[in-house]
């Protein structure tokens, strides 16, 4: 299993290269706006959007992690001054680093 994490800031193109590279490695494609669409038109952006979409894509990273697909391309905003943003990223790359994954950022 791979677990390629792409990250940046908002708006460089992150999904973009995020599609690109699923269509040529036949890795899956969960960019972040598929939980925050999902949540963000009931809720608004107030920390309990927040606190399910977080909910929602762990508990994705854990069942992915478990298949038997060949991996995932998550790209992600990572605020580099933000705790909160490295424990984060700590806990979604343990998730596949648990299972034996390949981690790739």
């Amino acid at each position: 299993m791979k677990f390629v994490l792409l990250f940046g800031p908002q708006a460089v193109g992150k999904m973009t290269i995020g599609q690109e590279l699923a269509k040529i490695t036949g890795l899956k494609l969960f960019h972040n706006h598929m939980t925050i669409d999902l949540v963000e038109p009931l809720y608004g952006f107030n920390p309990e959007m927040w606190r399910l979409t977080n909910l929602f894509r762990e508990e994705i990273f854990k069942s992915f992690s478990k298949s038997d697909n060949y991996g995932m391309i998550f790209p992600y905003v990572w605020a580099f001054n933000e705790k909160d943003d490295w424990d984060s990223v700590e806990k979604m790359c343990n998730i596949f680093r648990s299972k034996g994954g390949t981690l790739l950022h």
